[in-house]
This record gives C-alpha cells, structure tokens and sequence, in this order.
C-alpha cells in the first residue's frame, strides 16, 4: 500500500447511547455530509439504547422473532451495510465515514478493511490484548452459516484467542465509503440466538457454536465486566488514538453540523424507522 500522507478527520464520541434507527440514520447522514465536502472524515464512537438487533441490508426479516425481540425490549433495525444480524447491546461501536477517493478508504473493500482493521488491532493491543489478528484475507462466511453474524469472522475480521471479537461492515455508494463495527464488552455472547426464528435443536447448536466461536472483550481479557479498562470513554479515547497513530490522523472533537441533525431526523422516518425499510425482505 502506498504510504498515508496526514489528514485531518473529525472525531464523534456520543455522549449517550441513542436508538438502533437513530444510529444507522446518523451514520449515513454523517457519510453523506462527508462525500458533499460539507464535513470531514468522521470516526464515530457509539452506544445503542434500547437494545437492537440490526438486520443487514439483503437479510430476510424472518429470521428474527418479533415476539422474542418485544418480550426482551429490543429495538429491530436494518443496516445500510450487508453482512447478517447482530446484537447491540453492552459494546462499543465504531464507525467511519468518508469520500471514496479518502486513501484510507479508497480502492477495493478489501484494501480499505485491511487498513482500518489495522487500526482495531492496535486499539485492542493497547487495551491489553495481546493475543489478537485479523481473519486471513481469504476468509469468507460460506452460503451454510447461521443468521447470526458473530458466528464466524470475514476477511480481516478481529479475532482474540481463535474466537471472533470484533465484526465489521461496509458500503460504498453515493460517492461514500460508511463502515461501521461491533465490539462486545461484556455479557453472553450467545444472547441474539434466543430473538433467532430457529427450531429449538437447531438454536442449542448455534447456542453452542457462538459461545465456542465468539467472545467478549472482558472473557478475551480475562477481567470482570466492571473493570476500568471496559469503559465506553476509557476505550474510544484509546481506539481513537489507535486510528490517529497508524492512519496518520489528526482528530479534531467537533460537534455534529445542524445539517446532518436534519438529515438524520428525516432518515430517521423516511427509511431507518419505517417498516417498508426494516420489513422490506
């Protein structure tokens, strides 16, 4: 890869979690904002109340219980990206949004993955943990897995120990490149199997999988799930750090623009939190 030459990129760190439709609205505004040259480059850092569990974009929405997901308040919403479904709940989440022609982000998916997961696995490194990787390159999910994404890694892909931490997905259109990642802290990994639409044998199995195949920042680390170390500020100041060092970066705190608020309200009920979006399939 040719060398980065520095650059100046905003960062976000919400202070409160904000809902599952609200996320995924606000990330695409921001990624729009930043393709017009109307903001820059963000990294975002996020949290998710109540609980959702996101669909990717071309997921079948029967894959999901709606009774399950009401009996334990979960929200249901469906990304812009692909990949399957995933539990937001007690993790940090980051996202990165730029032009396509950003050389961090430019190229194929793949070269842009490379990169930024670079940056994840400093991060985690500096967290504490020692025995992290990315997924080779060649890893992909085959056509048999699970609606579950954490079951297995994709390229480049963080996995801690052999079992998979951190999962990511991207989309590149409308002159955009949006990506955004899941990294669980603490809790049972296995807990989205239970608002799956899956016959009991065939959930005990996956049950099992997950908890073989996945893990937590706090079981990988070995600390308890109130440890220092696992705070939401503590670790998007350290991960933020991580991406400015190995993406020479220059972040700059900013606000978001009254533009992208706007445009994030309107997405919001236009597509994120209507059913002819989240349903649609």
């Amino acid at each position: 890869m040719e060398p980065l030459t520095p650059a100046a990129w905003r960062l976000v760190i919400d202070a409160e979690p904000r809902s599952g439709a609200a996320n995924m609205a606000l990330d695409q505004a921001i990624a729009e904002a930043a393709a017009a040259g109307d903001s820059l480059p963000t990294l975002r850092f996020y949290r998710w109340a109540p609980p959702a569990v996101s669909l990717g974009r071309h997921q079948f929405v029967s894959d999901v219980d709606d009774a399950a997901l009401a009996a334990r308040g979960y929200d249901l919403v469906r990304r812009s990206t692909g990949g399957r479904a995933i539990l937001h709940t007690d993790e940090l989440t980051y996202s990165v949004a730029a032009p396509e022609a950003e050389p961090r982000v430019a190229g194929g998916v793949m070269d842009s993955y490379l990169r930024l997961s670079n940056a994840l696995v400093v991060g985690l490194q500096r967290a504490g943990l020692d025995d992290v990787e990315k997924a080779g390159g060649s890893v992909r999910a085959g056509p048999d897995v699970s609606a579950a994404c954490f079951e297995v890694p994709s390229a480049y892909e963080i996995v801690a120990q052999g079992h998979k931490l951190l999962g990511s997905a991207q989309s590149r259109r409308a002159g955009y490149v949006l990506q955004h990642g899941s990294l669980p802290l603490v809790g049972d990994i296995t807990r989205l199997v239970d608002v799956l639409a899956l016959e009991p044998e065939y959930a005990a199995r996956l049950h099992a999988d997950l908890a073989q195949r996945a893990t937590t920042l706090s079981a990988a680390l070995g600390v308890a799930e109130d440890a220092a170390v696992l705070n939401f500020d503590h670790l998007a100041h350290l991960f933020a750090q991580a991406f400015a060092d190995e993406l020479v970066l220059e972040l700059k705190p900013a606000p978001l623009s009254a533009q992208e608020l706007r445009r994030t309200g309107e997405l919001i009920r236009t597509q994120f939190a209507d059913d002819a979006w989240t349903r649609y399939r």
